[in-house]
């Protein structure tokens, strides 16, 4: 019995440890960049599959591995928010960095399958960047992480990467299919602005802290009320890009849905006077960001273009 209870616990932990709820910013790109090669008719089940992998198995990755190197530097000891397992101490630290390097091995497998299957062999140079990416954001001597550069790593890796990346693998030619590579462009720079959104108000809600350790995030750079106005561009910005969206793939329409996620947060981190309001902020814009891109998915995929 008593065993069976501390597998539990165990897992619970490593499940908390895991930050499932930033799982929908790896879910969304691939959605988007799938929606934008079905328009066409290139979907391809196999390929989607195996980037939506290698997306969440990096997202995963990456978590742990920001556990891992926060918690070894102490920048976690008295963090609002989720329980981390080697801040806490509730994990051995080395287990949990052999935890996030066995994500970053399952999204490589991931990612060299589809290189096998599409015969892009270039794709092997991005996936070992992504990997050195993900480790280096709070990992080694000097992780960009703390110097203000998260918010652009987020952009560009679950942003520009995944999305273009997803559509890039299953189109034949990006040069012929020249509206696959803008609506796939477009809906990553949403897609990456809601990722950077969800970031910095994570980074807004730990700015007191992260000031008092020297973790430089763009949020102590520029001050809680500059912030907070990143905060609003970053979410605000993509509902005016799915306006133009509208204008030529009607159905997409229904990711206005995310607007009902969204004007709670911007509330919330507008008026928050504590770091625990904005736990609910992060919640409402990941999610957000989860239904705008499976409802922006669904507009493209219902207008054929091939």
């Amino acid at each position: 019995m008593a065993t069976k209870k501390t597998f539990k616990r165990q897992s619970a932990l490593w499940l908390e440890g895991a930050r499932l709820r930033t799982l929908p910013l790896a879910v969304a790109p691939v959605a988007i960049g799938a929606g934008a090669t079905a328009s066409i008719q290139s979907f391809n089940l196999t390929l989607s599959l195996l980037a939506l992998a290698v997306a969440l198995c990096l997202q995963i990755g990456v978590n742990y591995a920001n556990d891992y190197s926060d918690g070894i530097r102490g920048t976690d000891a008295k963090r609002v928010g989720p329980l981390r397992l080697t801040g806490s101490k509730s994990v051995k630290p080395e287990a949990v960095k052999r935890v996030a390097f066995a994500f970053f091995a399952v999204a490589a497998i991931a990612g060299l399958a589809i290189v096998l299957i599409t015969q892009i062999w270039w794709l092997i140079a991005v996936g070992l960047v992504a990997i050195i990416a993900a480790w280096f954001y709070t990992g080694g001597k000097s992780p960009y992480g703390y110097a203000a550069l998260g918010e652009l790593s987020v952009f560009l890796f679950f942003g520009l990467v995944a999305t273009v990346g997803t559509a890039y693998i299953q189109i034949d030619n990006f040069e012929k299919n020249s509206l696959v590579m803008i609506v796939s462009f477009a809906g990553a720079t949403a897609i990456g602005l809601f990722s950077s959104a969800v970031l910095m108000v994570n980074n807004i809600r730990d700015i007191d802290l992260d000031r008092h350790v020297s973790k430089k995030t763009l949020a102590v750079k520029v001050g809680k009320t500059a912030a907070k106005a990143i905060y609003f561009a970053f979410v605000w910005i993509p509902m005016i890009l799915l306006s133009v969206f509208v204008l030529f793939y009607p159905a997409t329409i229904f990711a206005f849905v995310s607007f009902f996620f969204i004007a709670p947060a911007t509330l919330i981190v507008a008026t928050a006077k504590t770091p625990k309001e904005l736990i609910l902020a992060l919640k409402l814009t990941s999610f957000g960001a989860l239904a705008y891109s499976l409802l922006l998915a669904y507009g493209l995929a219902t207008v054929s273009i091939g």
